[in-house]
């Protein structure tokens, strides 16, 4: 296989390459800031889906719109729900569910939170200048939504995603 074929370009322009990259850049810069976070990644993701788009009408509505496990949403909410951050309230509109809120203090953690990971995001993205950041996150959330609403049932279509810094 020669190296300019363009049937096969080189590793370095293969986009799982490329995505890769990036997610082992951002998860490294990530680690520490939730190193003592319950459930990590997973953890500040669920917490702040819920004070972001707002209480969720069950457990099971959360893991399908995170693409999460509900067995493992169970326990990830328990322990968020120890550490103060969820809480789980009666669903007026059924009975049969528990709505996942976020306390007052999940949401100054979540605020905090979201601050450090914006700055995560502006490291690992440090070679794209303020611009080409702004774009490539617009594209990248555009992108993200789009494959979200193919994998999802028509009636639990995601929502726009959040905008952040």
């Amino acid at each position: 296989m020669a190296a300019d074929d363009p049937r096969h370009p080189p590793i370095t322009q293969d986009f799982g390459w490329a995505l890769g990259v990036l997610l082992r850049a951002y998860r490294d810069r990530m680690a520490p800031i939730l190193t003592d976070f319950p459930q990590s990644t997973r953890g500040y993701e669920t917490l702040a889906e819920v004070v972001v788009n707002g209480p969720q009408p069950s457990q099971l509505a959360l893991a399908q719109r995170l693409g999460i496990d509900r067995t493992v949403m169970t326990y990830l909410v328990d322990d968020l729900e120890e550490a103060g951050l969820l809480t789980r309230r009666p669903n007026a509109e059924d009975r049969r569910q528990r709505r996942i809120v976020a306390t007052k203090r999940g949401e100054e953690v979540a605020g905090e939170l979201c601050a450090l990971v914006a700055g995560a995001e502006q490291e690992a993205l440090a070679a794209l200048d303020p611009d080409e950041r702004a774009e490539f996150h617009r594209l990248l959330m555009k992108a993200a939504a789009g494959a979200a609403a193919e994998d999802s049932p028509a009636s639990d279509a995601p929502r726009e995603a959040p905008a952040t810094a």
